[in-house]
């Protein structure tokens, strides 16, 4: 049975983010053009008859998620968040994301869920490549290790790329080899 790795919609990061220099949008959530991608990705995701849907703890992940599969309960997982290099990837608290999303449980997570280390110019801790490379090892063994298939995952671009090779659009849906 398959795996179905889902990058979110655009958020409000992507849309302004050049290149040069972080734009500081903390945990960014989707924009308009992204809840839209995530509501037509909902139609072509309806095709493949998802069990289980495990989902990013950053909100755009969040979002795009509770957008697809709007009645499916979400298994948070904070290894398919982000590789941590922008303000972007900084997350929040599992009581602000409860608050937000009270209908997904965040008890299991600690209060900083996202990579603490060495600060860049901005402030932003950034995540070490060995440190991200590592955590994939374990997201690809545990993502095949969960029973439920045909399984969903909403993730990020370079998480996708980790585990598949493949750089994806938003709300593009990849193929995981199980």
């Amino acid at each position: 049975m398959s795996i179905h790795l889902i990058r979110h919609g655009q958020s409000a990061f992507n849309a302004v983010f050049t290149g040069d220099g972080d734009p500081m949008i903390f945990d960014a959530a989707l924009t308009p053009l992204g809840q839209r991608q995530a509501q037509e990705a909902r139609q072509r995701v309806a095709e493949l008859g998802i069990r289980e849907v495990v989902c990013s703890p950053l909100t755009r992940a969040l979002q795009t998620a509770r957008l697809i599969f709007p009645t499916d309960h979400i298994h948070v997982v904070a290894e398919t968040r982000e590789h941590l290099g922008h303000s972007c990837d900084i997350g929040q608290s599992p009581a602000a994301l409860q608050t937000a999303f009270p209908d997904i449980p965040f008890a299991h997570l600690p209060d900083i869920w996202w990579h603490q280390g060495a600060l860049n110019d901005v402030g932003v801790p950034v995540e070490p490549a060995e440190v991200f490379e590592a955590r994939m090892t374990l997201l690809a063994s545990t993502l095949r290790a969960r029973d439920a298939r045909p399984l969903a995952v909403v993730c990020h671009g370079h998480v996708i790329r980790a585990l598949t090779g493949i750089d994806p659009d938003n709300c593009d849906i990849v193929p995981f080899a199980a």
